[in-house]
């Protein structure tokens, strides 16, 4: 594959998606590490941790506020969130959360968080500050939690479907939105979701090294989940420093390929398969 910016399947009302973070929760590079990989000069190699933008008409989503949430949203221009999805608690996707206060700031609003009640107790722990009707920190987060579940729901007319998935032993959240799926920290898709995932045209996917791993997939399990799933492109994410970019995705199938930190998408806006 060359090196596009991006994949467009329309000029109607599209759906725009911008793969923020690309690597799994230390980064590439690792700090003191000195592998080809975390030493390579090929800015794809260069991954913050796992996070995507979503845009459709005016509706500005993110999913998961990882740790590297104000530079991504710095390099990547975005002022303004209508909501925050979360797929797991997990430190590397929620420990920007902080710094949403700018955003709430400038646009003097609160920003709706969704998240599963596992995900959002602990994002209440960790960010209790947040929560705290009494705290007299000058700006903190300001948030409106909505509790989600399996069932689908709707931000402003547009309809997102949890996917339940599993990572390890912790049950997580990919999501849905129109034809378009991202499904991160997976190590085993349970049968009823892959029927939520029928006529997917573009899927990020994780997908951690080549090597197994307990609770993420291997290059080798993503390449046969991305082929039972049938999306039109794949692109995996989450990545260790232990894949280069340009060898790893010589060696993958047609239609399969990494994503990278900056990656942009576009395809058709249509709400269900």
């Amino acid at each position: 594959m060359t090196e596009p910016h991006s994949h467009s399947q329309g000029e109607q009302e599209s759906m725009y998606i911008q793969v923020l973070g690309s690597g799994t929760s230390m980064g590439v590079p690792i700090i003191g590490c000195r592998c080809r990989v975390c030493t390579s000069t090929d800015p794809r190699d260069h991954r913050l941790r796992t996070s995507v933008f979503i845009r459709i008409g005016q509706l500005h989503l993110l999913i998961d506020t990882s740790s590297d949430f104000r530079q991504q949203m710095l390099r990547a221009g975005i002022d303004r969130l209508d909501a925050i999805l979360f797929t797991h608690h997990h430190m590397d996707h929620i420990s920007g959360m902080d710094d949403v206060r700018c955003l709430n700031v400038i646009h003097k609003m609160a920003i709706p968080i969704y998240a599963s009640e596992q995900t959002m107790q602990n994002i209440r722990r960790v960010f209790a500050h947040a929560f705290d009707a009494g705290n007299q920190v000058s700006t903190v987060p300001m948030l409106i939690p909505h509790l989600i579940t399996e069932q689908a729901f709707q931000i402003q007319g547009v309809r997102i479907q949890p996917i339940p998935l599993w990572h390890g032993d912790l049950p997580v959240f990919g999501f849905r939105i129109g034809n378009f799926a991202y499904c991160t920290d997976v190590s085993r898709i349970p049968e009823p979701s892959y029927r939520l995932l029928e006529g997917v045209q573009i899927l990020i996917l994780g997908a951690l090294r080549q090597r197994p791993h307990p609770t993420h997939f291997s290059i080798d399990q993503a390449v046969a989940e991305a082929r039972k799933i049938g999306a039109r492109l794949t692109f995996f994410t989450h990545m260790t420093h232990a894949i280069s970019h340009a060898e790893t995705e010589r060696e993958l199938p047609e239609g399969i390929f990494l994503a990278y930190d900056g990656l942009e998408l576009q395809l058709p806006y249509r709400d269900g398969p």
